[in-house]
């Protein structure tokens, strides 16, 4: 595989567009190229296809994109190109069992096919939602860390230090992104299971600087970095510099990447050949030990029939032709303690699972409203990760079909849901009776249509 030293070299002398050339004369006729090329075409009936040709066509596609456009690095409006060799050779030398965690905590994360039966690794909390305070962010934390599905933790963002608010790029960014690191350690010594691995410690960052320094507080080499592009295939300096930094530090870092259904990636066929690429990227730029595919339609949510398709096929198409580990996620757009969410984390997951990703769940749909998230739908999303694996993809649609019709007509004017504090007996960290009472409900009717969750 290439060094990270010749991709900074590239990052500076390759061939030069502006940012809107780049947009709309490469990388918007490029990918229409090859979605009709491929004959890719999405079936509003059939959430999770069960087509291999299609899934290595998708795969197929994402190779040739990658190699017409190149990634965007928009600090010297120079494109990073690769040619087509030199992408198979970063997909054999990728990481094919990265370890994260310490201790009994310690857990390798493999990577899976479609309908495997091997159970997926969880990585779920937050999603980087917003807390208002840090006792609400140690609570939440520790409450993740209870599960017992729990493989790695997402935290929650602060919005506030010492009662300022924080502003990007000032010493409060700085100063909370180093409390944000110290709260996960101690909430998860709370829960007694200190080796768990946290795999965004630092969503409250914004700049390479705060990311970077905060580090050093109680990240250590076992956790994991997230580092994401700018749509679409975009790549900023401060990425890189945090890449530079986790590399000589010895650190691993989980690629990310978030396409936008009705942007420059078109359609869900366009979202599909798109994250696939993303995956190569995140080989090649980002030096990933795995990936997380994060695509949202421009409310900012994933659980809608194009989406779950285009997540599915690219995940199938990703699973069959890499061994790099795969994450799936969903973004709902109901509130937490709303039948509407559960529906939302169950087709999600169900998808995820069976096209051969391991799942990442975090953020829900109100998530922009500070403290509208909860360890439950964490909880729930791990249950029905594992109650998916090994199942085939054709019950699975019919599954996920049913759940669609509960919820799709509601998506325009989705439920606000409650607030953590609303919803948990503050000491405990235990949910309502109300809540409990909702998830049991929901998992019968899982139950009843084939689902075997615990």
């Amino acid at each position: 595989m290439l060094d990270f030293f010749e991709i900074i070299r590239r990052s500076l002398n390759g061939p030069y567009y502006s940012e809107q050339d780049f947009d709309m004369k490469v990388f918007v006729p490029k990918l229409r190229q090859v979605v009709k090329k491929y004959g890719l075409r999405w079936d509003g009936k059939t959430p999770i296809p069960n087509d291999d040709q299609l899934a290595d066509d998708v795969f197929q596609a994402a190779l040739e994109l990658c190699v017409d456009t190149g990634a965007y690095c928009t600090d010297t409006s120079r494109v990073i190109r690769f040619t087509k060799e030199e992408l198979l050779e970063g997909l054999r030398d990728a990481p094919s069992q990265p370890v994260f965690g310490e201790g009994r905590d310690q857990k390798v994360m493999l990577a899976r096919k479609p309908e495997s039966s091997a159970p997926p690794y969880c990585y779920v909390g937050a999603g980087g939602a917003t807390c208002s305070s840090e006792d609400v962010f140690v609570r939440l934390v520790e409450g993740y860390g209870r599960n017992p599905l729990s493989d790695s933790i997402t935290c929650p963002t602060l919005t506030k230090i010492n009662g300022m608010d924080i502003e990007t790029g000032s010493p409060l960014e700085l100063l909370a992104c180093i409390r944000a690191v110290e709260l996960g350690r101690v909430a998860l010594r709370r829960a007694q299971r200190p080796g768990l691995p946290i795999m965004n410690s630092i969503a409250t960052a914004v700049t390479d600087t705060a990311k970077i320094a905060a580090s050093e507080f109680g990240l250590r080499d076992s956790d994991c970095w997230v580092i994401g592009f700018s749509a679409e295939f975009k790549v900023k300096f401060e990425r890189m510099n945090e890449v530079a930094y986790i590399l000589s530090r010895g650190g691993q870092l989980l690629g990310e990447a978030g396409p936008i259904l009705g942007g420059y990636a078109g359609g869900p066929e366009g979202v599909a050949v798109v994250s696939v690429a993303y995956l190569l990227w995140s080989i090649l730029v980002l030096r990933a030990s795995c990936h997380l595919n994060v695509p949202v339609d421009l409310r900012g949510c994933s659980s809608n029939r194009p989406l779950l398709w285009s997540q599915s096929i690219a995940t199938q198409a990703i699973s069959r032709n890499s061994h790099l580990p795969l994450f799936y996620y969903t973004y709902c757009a109901a509130g937490p303690m709303t039948e509407m969410n559960l529906h939302e984390i169950a087709a999600g997951m169900i998808t995820g699972v069976v096209s051969g990703g391991n799942i990442e769940f975090g953020g829900i749909g109100a998530a922009k409203n500070v403290d509208h998230l909860s360890p439950v739908e964490p909880k729930f999303a791990t249950q029905v990760a594992h109650a998916a694996a090994g199942m085939n993809r054709v019950d699975a649609n019919e599954i996920v079909k049913k759940l669609l019709l509960t919820y799709e007509d509601k998506l325009l004017d989705p439920p606000k849901g409650t607030r953590f504090q609303d919803s948990h007996d503050w000491d405990s960290i235990t949910p309502c009776q109300e809540y409990k009472d909702l998830v049991g409900k929901v998992k019968e009717e899982l139950r009843s249509y084939g689902l075997k969750i615990i």
